[in-house]
């Protein structure tokens, strides 16, 4: 499919209506002069990663090898949170 071509006068009076057909999956090539000087395309939709998307949310409340619990009692009184026991 071939790019529209279309003036740079007449991409700032229809600016809004362009990028609205541009997202709709048209693309333009706009054009100063008759020369090309830019491309408009869809951008695809970020998406998180599949692999690290829960980076960063988790952190450590204690020692797992000597834990008696009041480490983590502790820290969820700080909090104002209560785990269901």
């Amino acid at each position: 499919m071939r790019d529209r071509e279309i003036s740079a006068t007449e991409f700032k009076a229809k600016c809004l209506g362009l990028l609205d057909q541009v997202a709709a999956g048209a693309s333009l090539i706009v054009t100063k002069h008759g020369r090309p000087v830019a491309r408009l395309t869809r951008i695809a939709e970020r998406r998180k990663p599949l692999m690290g998307g829960m980076a960063g949310t988790s952190g450590e409340v204690g020692d797992i090898v000597h834990f008696d619990g009041t480490e983590l009692w502790e820290s969820e009184r700080q909090t104002g949170r209560e785990s269901r026991r």
